[in-house]
């Protein structure tokens, strides 16, 4: 099962896609950016950019945890269902504190392959970018998503992006840099800032 850590949506259960196309966060990983991002104010009002969204378990994290929007981008169909779901559900049996807190979803989900989505979303600027691209996507195809990014980036905007251990830190190109890099069992959260 898989829920939201912690925030407004604490406790909510989330659809996933059924098959193994889809690879969800692990909930010690989900909480451990969360924590890191809230830590250092990086969530508060800030616009989420979610690539390789699957379920949006990641990116409604993080709306729930203080962020003011959320772009998700995801091409499977099963996992464009569960996260057109999960959206959805986020309003329904909220009441009091939680309904005041969050009266609509403010979420825009895009049902595209990542480097065909980036370019509609010229003239926007996000905050902060988390990926969760396949482990098996080529080295080359995310440094063209990264560098794509360029454009999107508020000044100082945070990427995240989360990568199988043995694949190591991405190759980061400008304005991107690395900052630091945490690794959770088999799982490597790699940290890049907007210079």
């Amino acid at each position: 099962m898989t829920r939201i850590v912690a925030g407004h949506w604490k406790g909510r259960t989330l659809r996933t896609p059924s098959g193994g196309t889809t690879r969800p966060t692990a909930e010690k990983i989900r909480a451990a950016l969360g924590n890191a991002l809230q830590a250092a104010g990086a969530l508060d009002g800030a616009t989420v950019l979610d690539l390789y969204a699957g379920s949006g378990a990641l990116g409604l994290e993080l709306l729930s945890r203080g962020a003011a929007s959320l772009v998700s981008v995801e091409k499977d169909r099963r996992a464009l269902e569960a996260l057109r779901a999960n959206v959805a559900g986020l309003t329904e049996g909220t009441s009091g504190r939680q309904a005041a807190a969050a009266p609509g979803v403010p979420v825009e989900v895009l049902g595209a392959d990542v480097q065909a989505a980036l370019p509609r979303l010229a003239g926007r600027s996000f905050d902060l970018v988390v990926a969760d691209p396949p482990y098996d996507l080529p080295a080359a195809e995310l440094h063209a998503v990264l560098a794509a990014l360029g454009p999107l980036l508020a000044p100082g905007a945070e990427v995240v992006v989360e990568r199988s251990a043995r694949s190591g830190e991405p190759d980061w190109p400008a304005p991107l840099i690395a900052v630091r890099a945490k690794r959770y069992g088999d799982t490597l959260l790699c940290y890049g800032r907007a210079q």
